[in-house]
């Protein structure tokens, strides 16, 4: 396995175990996070602060549960695809949700430098509403 599949295996071990710090460590500090506009809190958040205070953070607050569960990783280089699935359970409507996703990242000098989210949002929003 390569040395950038590795760094997003952590990232997502990071993510899974809120170790925030390991995930500042891990992203470039101008990192571009782009989620899908139809996605909660959908936006292109710049920093690895800004991802966590305004992804990470507002899953804790408004999720019982949420994961994403990896099926596969593809090395290109300096290019890793991640395909897998979304799982939630909603705070308010109790409501639980699966969406199949897509997540390209963008590894430069060890970091990385971006991320971008491909989902079916429309799962996730009716989990949402009552």
């Amino acid at each position: 396995m390569s040395a950038n599949v590795e760094i997003v295996r952590e990232l997502y071990r990071a993510f899974k175990e809120k170790d925030y710090d390991a995930f500042a460590l891990i992203c470039d500090e101008s990192i571009s996070w782009n989620q899908n506009p139809g996605f909660p809190n959908g936006h292109r958040y710049v920093g690895a602060q800004a991802v966590i205070d305004n992804v990470f953070k507002s899953f804790d607050d408004n999720w019982h549960e949420w994961v994403f569960k990896i099926d596969e990783l593809h090395d290109a280089g300096d290019v890793i695809i991640v395909t897998g699935q979304y799982e939630g359970r909603h705070v308010k409507t109790g409501k639980a949700f699966v969406s199949e996703a897509a997540h390209h990242y963008r590894i430069h000098s060890g970091r990385v430098v971006a991320f971008q989210q491909y989902c079916d949002t429309k799962v996730i929003w009716d989990a949402m509403t009552r």
